[in-house]
């Protein structure tokens, strides 16, 4: 880590979905919780720093910008600060040259890009620490037996379990690799073949297939993404107690 900057940005690499042909892609994010700053934290950094005005008059000052560049952007105009230019912006396709409006296919929003000044401090004083790959979220959470209703870990061979979790819904269907697999002690898999009654983000129902008496490890195998662009690996979450047949 170069000392040398005055700052540094945390940032966490996430899977670039939209390079599925390229294997092991990332993109970063910066790390930004609970580091957001409003119009108050500004006012008293800006008093703090000595200003002669007292705190409710400044936060009174930059509340009024807001006011007036926000009027400024709703009336059509751009919107230049020392740290960045706000143009507004109407995105969507437009077929005919007389197309009106239409507010199913366009959205009315804004361009924001920085300005030279703010760009040449990143360069000069801010540095980039990579701390790894983002944690996902996904994971199964609690398996319970519809049948009996336990949440011990017993479960009924062709009876159906509720999976709560988190992104465990599995998708791409009938994919080669992907869908919910009972492994047990000796390592070999038994896939779910019946169709998912239920196969949600949070939730799923599955039927348990006729499992032998023994312990067994739940594994599912998905892509998705919480988005509609799926994964470009599949990803693997394993619940993380086991579960018995007996």
């Amino acid at each position: 880590m170069n000392m040398a900057f005055k700052h540094f940005w945390k940032v966490q690499l996430v899977p670039n979905l939209l390079t599925k042909e390229v294997k092991n892609d990332f993109i970063a994010e910066v790390s930004t919780i609970g580091k957001t700053r409003h119009n108050s934290d500004v006012a008293r950094i800006i008093k703090d720093e000595g200003a002669e005005w007292d705190y409710e008059s400044i936060l009174d000052m930059l509340n009024r910008g807001d006011r007036v560049r926000k009027q400024s952007l709703m009336e059509g105009c751009s919107v230049q600060t020392e740290i960045c230019h706000i143009t507004p912006r109407v995105p969507g396709n437009w077929i005919g040259s007389a197309a009106p409006f239409d507010p199913k296919k366009h959205k009315r929003t804004c361009d924001c890009s920085i300005t030279e000044d703010l760009r040449k401090a990143f360069e000069e004083e801010v540095g980039v620490e990579v701390l790894g790959v983002k944690d996902s979220g996904a994971r199964i959470g609690l398996v319970t037996d519809v049948t009996t209703g336990k949440i011990d870990g017993t479960i009924t061979p062709n009876g159906d379990i509720l999976i709560d979790g988190v992104k465990i819904r599995v998708i791409p269907a009938d994919s080669e690799g992907i869908g919910i697999f009972f492994v047990n002690e000796a390592g070999t898999e038994t896939q779910v073949t019946q169709p998912l009654s239920r196969n949600d983000p949070k939730k799923i129902t599955c039927r348990v297939p006729a499992l032998a008496n023994g312990e067994y490890t739940l594994k599912i195998v998905t892509k998705y993404s919480n988005s509609n662009i799926l994964l470009n690996d599949p990803r693997t979450l394993t619940y993380e107690l086991p579960l018995i047949v007996k």
